[in-house]
């Protein structure tokens, strides 16, 4: 195993076994990761470059791992995150086109792979693309309806307010001298940067609202919370007045427009989206056609989309090639939540009995075993993994809360 986004850094191990780090390592010099394509906003020929050496290294690394997997192996898992770097930088058919080309190549050798090992070949992605024209700031429409309201800026904050001193031109005084945010939230305790962060006036939903009058926010991905007395502490919204808020709250967003009448956003109820899961949003919100939803706290609805070009849409692809296939079959209503089902019950391999999706049984032949065989369910116990893998995952959870990944 390598690990792949949100890894601390190449400095600390990052494979299973720890050997295959150092044959990385003298295989493939400067192994990357991943690539910070924010910086290459102004700069996409040099952007494109960057891609390509990128996705040459991660192809290496699939050739080194198909050679020590030889032949027994029973899953073969790789990912390739080039695409989606690049598609958010540029959305321009004959530049994408040629990117496509290079995945094809890989593709075309992962095929003879596969057939070579008589296996089943299953293409993914975790989302679709498209392009933007504008971000949609949801926490504004909500402290416009009367339901989110911002810290003021007393004390500390009021002083670096009257100076100009804002979370922004912070940040970007630091990165002037090499210094990122993200450099921060991987070095600096999490309650180090949480306390400093809420003292510096900007526009951050964790830290400049204020929840002793806030109905309802948005973090992170579109996640939109009801600050209910159960969940936070500190809420104020009654349980039981939840599902009246979160209608009111839905209504408000989808009533949303731009200048011309078109609705901005659609809004799903995340009970509905992540029945399994307690901890789910109360709402999901999603920007229509090419509106991109964004939690900042904003002072205007609308926002320029800065350097990005294109970002992520609900709709994906799945492929399917092989021994137990059934070609040219249509897979009637694949999400991608059906995959893991799929892919452990066609390597006769029993499926979590909590698993979110189902089995995309179109896929494969009449006669073959996994469309002849019942799926078989597991119940799933917690590993005990030992204290190690909790001190490793501080300072990655610290960088997830940081990106805003997590609460």
């Amino acid at each position: 195993m390598v690990t792949g986004m949100m890894t601390p850094s190449t400095d600390r191990e990052f494979t299973r076994p720890p050997d295959l780090q150092d044959e990385i390592e003298s295989r493939i010099p400067d192994y990357d990761i991943s690539l910070d394509y924010h910086k290459y906003g102004d700069r996409l020929d040099d952007f494109e470059v960057a891609v390509d050496e990128m996705l040459a290294k991660r192809r290496e690394l699939m050739r080194l791992q198909m050679e020590r997997a030889g032949d027994d192996w029973q899953l073969f898992f790789f990912v390739y995150t080039a695409p989606d770097r690049f598609q958010h930088l540029i959305w321009d058919m004959d530049r994408l086109l040629e990117h496509y080309k290079q995945l094809d190549e890989i593709l075309g050798e992962v095929m003879a792979y596969t057939d070579d090992h008589d296996a089943d070949l299953y293409v993914v992605s975790d989302h679709g693309f498209g392009p933007i024209d504008q971000l949609v700031y949801v926490n504004r429409i909500l402290e416009d309806a009367g339901y989110l309201f911002r810290r003021e800026d007393d004390g500390t904050r009021g002083a670096l307010a009257s100076l100009g001193i804002s979370r922004d031109a912070i940040t970007s005084a630091l990165s002037r001298v090499g210094i990122t945010e993200k450099t921060l939230v991987e070095s600096l305790p999490r309650q180090l940067v949480d306390s400093v962060a809420a003292q510096i006036p900007g526009d951050h939903a964790l830290y400049d609202v204020d929840f002793d009058r806030t109905v309802a926010f948005v973090h992170d991905t579109g996640n939109c919370y009801i600050n209910d007395s159960d969940r936070f502490e500190g809420g104020i919204v009654s349980p039981s007045e939840v599902p009246r808020v979160k209608a009111d709250i839905k209504a408000a967003l989808e009533s949303a427009t731009d200048a011309e009448g078109t609705p901005l956003l659609e809004v799903f109820d995340g009970d509905e989206l992540f029945p399994t899961d307690e901890d789910a949003p109360d709402l999901v919100v999603c920007g229509r056609e090419t509106y991109e939803s964004r939690s900042t706290v904003s002072d205007e609805v609308l926002g320029d989309t800065g350097v990005y070009d294109a970002s992520h849409r609900s709709e994906g692809i799945v492929l399917c090639r092989g021994p137990s296939i059934d070609a040219g079959a249509t897979l009637r209503g694949a999400r991608v939540v059906d995959i893991a089902p799929t892919l452990l019950h066609g390597i006769g391999e029993p499926v979590p009995k909590n698993a979110d999706g189902r089995v995309l049984f179109d896929a494969f032949a009449a006669e073959t075993s996994p469309a002849t065989t019942k799926v078989e369910r597991s119940a799933v116990g917690q590993v005990d993994t030992g204290g190690d893998v909790d001190e490793d995952f501080d300072d990655v959870e610290d960088r997830l809360k940081g990106l805003g990944y997590m609460e």
